[in-house]
């Protein structure tokens, strides 16, 4: 969980909204750049993330009203690689037939993506992982997919709460504490890191 020091790993020139995906085999992009999918609860902090990753204070609409998020949106980053932001999932007042449609969507793109090279995961350090989120993760592992997981809103609690939270996460998940970014959008804590993450993905 080491902050990455030095030069910018993910220097943003360009990016492009290219479009979104509403049904499992309606209208998607073509696949023909490195993708990088990310995932999350609908309060999760998705947007926000996305906005300090990207160093742009608007490029995803930060919305006090999770469940927005109803397709799967692309961006065309530097014209070398494709940001996917995939629909929020678990928030309550959605309908479960919402619900099985998002599933549906979510599902069908990360199986048959010939280009998707990992998905980052994010999980709320506040909160331990939800029946949703295990199960997205074990997804993730069944497909043998690459997974980041990333754990958000880090500035919402002491430095000494960070890593008892984060390490008891890891352990719930059976990872490895080494394989946890902590992130806040808030003071930009993990940006590098993450940023270098999912560079590293985008060259395999």
């Amino acid at each position: 969980m080491a902050e990455s020091s030095g030069k910018d790993p993910l220097i943003i020139r360009s990016m492009e909204f290219i479009g979104g995906m509403i049904e499992p085999t309606g209208w998607r992009p073509p696949a023909d750049l490195p993708e990088i999918a990310f995932s999350g609860r609908s309060n999760v902090g998705k947007s926000s993330l996305l906005n300090t990753l990207l160093r742009r204070r608007a490029f995803a609409r930060v919305s006090k009203t999770p469940g927005r998020t109803r397709e799967i949106n692309f961006f065309r980053i530097n014209g070398t690689f494709t940001l996917v932001d995939l629909p929020g999932y678990g928030y309550a007042k959605v309908s479960k037939e919402r619900k099985e449609v998002w599933g549906g969507l979510i599902d069908e793109y990360i199986r048959t993506s010939p280009t998707l090279r990992g998905v980052v995961q994010l999980l709320d350090i506040r909160r331990d992982p939800t029946d949703d989120d295990k199960q997205m993760l074990d997804f993730l592992a069944d497909i043998e997919k690459p997974t980041i997981v990333t754990l958000t809103k880090a500035d919402k609690l002491s430095k000494n709460e960070v890593a008892e939270r984060s390490q008891k996460i890891a352990r719930q998940l059976l990872l490895d504490p080494e394989q946890v970014i902590v992130f806040s959008s808030h003071t930009g804590y993990g940006r590098d890191e993450l940023a270098e993450a999912v560079s590293s993905l985008m060259s395999q």
